[in-house]
């Protein structure tokens, strides 16, 4: 996995992090599932990343 791959996908998380603790201080539960939503999507990418890297060697 590329590092600018690892630091865009790091960076996905801890936004998707931030929204969901929001959404939650504020019970707005559409901006918390947003941020569920934003980390699935990072560790998504992450797990690709890893299978890709897993068929390069």
């Amino acid at each position: 996995m590329s590092g600018t791959d690892k630091a865009k996908n790091a960076i996905e998380d801890a936004q998707g992090k931030a929204k969901e603790a929001l959404g939650r201080a504020t019970g707005d539960k559409d901006t918390e599932a947003e941020g569920k939503k934003d980390q699935a999507s990072a560790d998504l990418k992450n797990a690709g990343e890893k299978v890709k890297d897993a068929f390069k060697h």
